[in-house]
């Protein structure tokens, strides 16, 4: 059941339509991903599976950003990488619950969808960009590989040589460059983002859900199949550089607001 009382950092909508809005909520800070957050998405879509009032789900950001990464600030009440292998097991069933939800989801996506962000944003069904939406995996420009899913939807939607070079520098795909290369479904001008998103949603609510679940299901099938292959070794890899030289001076240089000098180790 998708109890809005049990979510702190996402606002739970349930229309009479059957859409459900959910919205990251966090703008002070972009929507990056706390603690708190992290944990709430991965409840999410087993709540908006397990709640029968509920045929389509509208994922969106609050203010001006979809999501900006994981929070490594201040002031983030648990920094994220402090976890651990429970972090790692969390990042997991985040994407593993969003690829069994069988009822359909869309992503309105404004502002930067960066890191975990992008991850979540494009794992969804179908991914509607404003036109000031951007799209990065930035991992490795916090000192850290990119295991929480990057490696896995990137390639599907736009290639491995392209996901490659996009994960491996975390460089930014403005949203019609991510039209154009497949990584989006639409691109609209940002006064129209949830009103296009919604009634995507809208239409999808309504339709024959066995049906639209069934057009899904196999494809999701395929990419949780590749999920349980890579994401041990990704997410594993990504944690081994939790407190490198590198991620360490990352972090720093990120509070600092400043540029981070790498030095291979």
């Amino acid at each position: 059941m998708l109890d809005t009382a049990a979510y702190e950092t996402i606002r739970i909508d349930k229309r009479d339509d059957g859409v459900a809005v959910c919205t990251l909520n966090r703008p002070e800070r972009l929507n990056a991903v706390n603690s708190a957050m992290h944990r709430e998405l991965a409840n999410l879509p087993r709540d908006i599976q397990n709640d029968t009032t509920v045929r389509a789900a509208l994922l969106r950001g609050e203010g001006r950003a979809f999501c900006a990464g994981g929070d490594f600030g201040g002031a983030a009440d648990e920094p994220m990488g402090s976890r651990g292998g429970g972090l790692m097991e969390e990042a997991r069933r985040i994407v593993d619950h969003l690829l069994e939800c069988e009822k359909p989801i869309v992503s309105a996506v404004r502002g930067p969808a960066m890191g975990l962000g992008a991850t979540i944003a494009l794992l969804c069904d179908v991914v509607v960009a404003g036109e000031s939406a951007f799209f990065a995996d930035t991992h490795v420009k916090m000192g850290i590989g990119a295991g929480d899913g990057g490696q896995l939807i990137w390639p599907f939607l736009v290639g491995v040589n392209r996901a490659k070079f996009f994960l491996m520098t975390g460089d930014r795909v403005p949203a019609v460059e991510a039209e154009r290369i497949g990584l989006v479904n639409f691109v609209v001008p940002d006064d129209e983002l949830d009103t296009r998103a919604l009634e995507i949603a809208t239409r999808l609510a309504s339709g024959p859900s066995v049906a639209i679940a069934a057009s899904k299901v196999a494809i999701n099938t395929w990419l949780r199949q590749v999920s349980a292959t890579i994401m041990p070794i990704s997410l594993g890899r990504e944690i081994a550089c939790f407190g490198t030289e590198d991620n360490i001076e990352a972090v720093k240089a990120f509070q600092e607001k400043r540029e981070p000098n790498f030095r291979g180790r």
